[in-house]
């Protein structure tokens, strides 16, 4: 019998390893700028972060360990205002393997400047999606359901959905909260304003260039470089029209922040009448980057396995 208890338990150990959570989420806290306290507690913090992110179970999919998805937040700690609240900003980052290569090209990089927070050492880090407890866990689990949100549409048209609607759902519940960041009237490029645009039908072009760009495009070009090269020029006409209607949403300049260099590297490396259409494209509606896009006129083949 005991015997038979030892396998029991090597077996669900391995059952657990073999099935892992959706996210490889590197997490990092970093309060150089405040004095006069225990740096222990930003350690504390950073490690029940990481854990937060990682070993919570976010969807009901089963995840292999080499299917995670790969992300990246880093969160800046300018002030303490008590003894148990911090402000700062958060940065979170999002990449993607390319099918059949060694590159992996960045889906998100977003800097989140209403970042204000209680954290009290050693406290559990409790969420719960139907309420609005918690201003920290409420934050980290919304970009983690955008996260999902973002992968999922990149590999299947709109496949995010579901995720993105459980990150407008964190967003409605905060609408009481006494902190930044929830709400329309604040600003114009914030978490209230991220969730809508991404569930916006007006949008969808931009979701539907996510999965063109990516599926169609990047994951085709290991073996059909000009193939998937075109799709992804096809892809940003999709931007466009949504650009024609509403110029200034939330999505461009978080589109833009994770592929202008990306754009570059891939069409400076196609032939003139391409590089022409997608530099017309690319001035419109993405006119603060114009002087980068100049280096697309530039000779330069983009190697999905050098990147």
């Amino acid at each position: 019998m005991k015997k038979l208890s030892s396998l029991l338990v090597v077996f669900i150990l391995a059952l657990s390893a073999v099935h892992a959570q959706e996210l490889r989420c590197n997490v990092s806290v970093s309060a150089s700028k405040i004095q006069g306290v225990n740096r222990n507690v930003f350690r504390t913090m950073q490690a029940d972060l990481y854990e937060f992110m990682n070993n919570r179970k976010w969807t009901d999919h089963v995840y292999d360990i080499d299917e995670r998805i790969e992300c990246n937040i880093f969160i800046q700690l300018d002030e303490m205002i008590s003894s148990d609240e911090f402000k700062g900003s958060m940065t979170v980052q999002l990449r993607r393997p390319v099918f059949n290569s060694t590159y992996e090209t960045t889906l998100l990089n977003i800097k989140d400047k209403e970042f204000r927070v209680r954290y009290e050492e050693f406290q559990p880090m409790d969420f719960n999606i139907t309420s609005n407890r918690d201003n920290l866990t409420n934050i980290m689990a919304f970009y983690a359901y955008i996260i999902i949100g973002m992968d999922y549409d990149s590999f299947a048209p709109e496949g995010g959905t579901e995720y993105f609607q459980k990150a407008q759902q964190i967003v409605n519940n905060s609408q009481s909260s006494i902190y930044a960041g929830w709400k329309a009237y604040e600003s114009e490029r914030n978490r209230y304003w991220l969730a809508e645009n991404l569930l916006n039908r007006s949008y969808s072009g931009f979701r539907q260039c996510i999965y063109r760009y990516h599926r169609l495009g990047l994951d085709l070009m290991s073996d059909k470089l000009e193939d998937g090269r075109s799709e992804i020029a096809e892809s940003l006409r999709l931007l466009q029209r949504v650009y024609r209607n509403r110029p200034n949403i939330y999505l461009f300049p978080i589109f833009f922040d994770a592929k202008a260099d990306e754009l570059v590297n891939i069409f400076s490396g196609s032939y003139t009448s391409e590089k022409d259409r997608v530099l017309s494209i690319l001035n419109e509606i993405d006119p603060s980057n114009g002087s980068k896009y100049e280096k697309i006129k530039q000779d330069n083949t983009f190697n999905l396995d050098n990147e």
